[in-house]
């Protein structure tokens, strides 16, 4: 198992960095890895990826969920195996830490080279800088979801 953890700061409040993260249909706007992302209900999720070329598809479960804080994942079924938590914490009136972490089994030849030499940790990394432009940009989230899951 493999696990990233990767930290940005984006200059808008707490509720806007989180309340954009609920937005997950809007993730391929800022997360290159990801083709498209189907919500088929409150709590799960399709995801449809390209990583090194070869595609994947997946459903993942929120498992956690509160807002402003805290969105917890586990994917369910599919060909990748992973989970995470994106953490947000608010610094100042207008402005908050995101924090990624992500576990996950590298499978097949490529993706276990690639997590030798830190190329999750290196695409994580872009994303976030990614999301910090996206949401900076346009100074609003494009939605938001403010339910709780409890773990």
């Amino acid at each position: 198992m493999v696990q990233i953890i990767e930290t940005i700061d984006v200059d808008v409040p707490v509720n806007v960095a989180y309340n954009q993260w609920t937005q997950f249909e809007n993730f391929p706007k800022f997360l290159d890895e990801v083709e498209s992302i189907t919500q088929t209900g409150d709590t799960h999720t399709h995801w449809k990826v390209k990583v090194g070329g070869i595609e994947r598809e997946f459903d993942a479960e929120i498992t956690e969920q509160h807002p402003d804080e805290r969105v917890a994942w586990t994917s369910t079924g599919g060909e990748t195996e992973h989970a995470g938590a994106v953490t947000f914490h608010k610094l100042t009136e207008t402005s908050t830490r995101v924090t990624v972490q992500i576990d996950w089994e590298p499978e097949g030849l490529l993706e276990k080279l690639g997590s030798l030499v830190g190329a999750g940790s290196h695409a994580v990394k872009k994303d976030l800088k990614n999301f910090k432009e996206f949401i900076e940009s346009r100074g609003a989230e494009t939605g938001a979801w403010r339910g709780d899951v409890k773990a």
